[in-house]
């Protein structure tokens, strides 16, 4: 046998399928504090922001502007922080798991080896710990202890959209779980946190909230296709395949967008919020076109800041 042979005969994994077919990943940060940074996916955060300013605006249809801004500061505060739990959490599990052995998104903490896998699940406990702790607080504060339960069911979704034995996020069914909890449970909750009850304005913002963040996850996803496809990761759109998603996506945003028309019958500053055209539009645009995982990721950072402007855009309309 020659040397060549015995080379190549030692190291099989460095020629298996996926890492073939992986796209070239994008640069990584450089620093420490800089892939921690990369790692909270901040550009994310709009998804927990937007359902809270929509809560807290139906919130004041109910008291006529009157909210403890102490229980609004801290409803914002289970939500970012949940919402970074939740990022690292599923850099970690994707990490140890070798989903993103082949992204071709920014490198992860995990998967890159940058940061241990043990020191990247510490502190998505610590997050998930601070949201917990945020959450006793409110439930302190209102006496409304079941409260509790809910904050438990949105920390386990949390970690079980791609950890555990069977992550939910592997069969299809991460945008319903993303649609409930940072969708319509953010909105709805946060309306009964300062108000003490909840309102048409509260169900309808958390469906339109809930749309954008189900239209962000698919633009990450179709991103995945080819890479989830050879993990066996079977999101909704490695299922129904890339123009079926991309229908999809333009889907959710026409519900968001429905809401919107309806409320603007109603509330005379709602119409100003259609200003977000100028963001979805060329969104969509780049969506129904896109072919590089750039595209895709600029449709994502688009989508991600369409949330946020039409959260706070829409929850100040109704307070104002």
């Amino acid at each position: 046998m020659s040397k060549s042979t015995k080379r190549r005969s030692g190291h099989p994994a460095r020629v298996n399928a996926p890492r073939q077919a992986a796209a070239r990943p994008q640069p990584g940060p450089r620093s420490a504090l800089g892939a921690w940074v990369a790692g909270a996916r901040l550009r994310t955060l709009t998804l927990s922001i937007a359902p809270v300013a929509l809560g807290a605006g139906a919130a004041s249809v109910l008291t006529d502007g009157e909210i403890s801004w102490w229980l609004f500061a801290l409803c914002l505060l289970v939500a970012v922080f949940l919402q970074i739990g939740v990022n690292y959490a599923n850099d970690y599990s994707d990490g140890v798991r070798g989903t993103d052995d082949v992204r071709v998104g920014p490198p992860r903490l995990t998967g890159s080896g940058l940061v241990p896998a043990k020191r990247v699940l510490a502190v998505a406990l610590v997050f998930f710990g601070l949201a917990g702790a945020s959450g006793v607080a409110i439930t302190v504060i209102t006496g409304h202890w079941w409260l509790l339960a809910v904050g438990a069911a949105a920390i386990a979704a949390g970690w079980f959209y791609t950890g555990g034995k069977h992550p939910y996020g592997y069969y299809a069914l991460g945008e319903l779980f993303v649609f409930v909890f940072f969708g319509v449970v953010a909105t709805v909750g946060t309306t009964f946190i300062l108000a003490g009850e909840v309102n048409f304005e509260s169900w309808a913002g958390g469906v339109a909230a809930g749309a954008i963040a189900c239209a962000v996850l698919m633009a990450n996803n179709i991103r995945d296709i080819e890479q989830d496809k050879l993990v066996k990761k079977r999101t909704l759109a490695v299922l129904i395949g890339r123009t079926a998603s991309r229908i999809v996506y333009v889907f959710w945003l026409l519900v968001a967008y429905a809401v919107l028309a309806f409320f603007a019958l109603l509330y005379p500053l709602v119409p100003l919020v259609f200003f977000t055209l100028l963001i979805t539009v060329p969104a969509t645009i780049i969506m129904l076109t896109a072919k590089k995982p750039r595209e895709y990721i600029t449709v994502l950072q688009l989508t991600s800041l369409f949330g946020l402007l039409y959260g706070v855009g829409l929850g100040l309309s109704f307070a104002l």
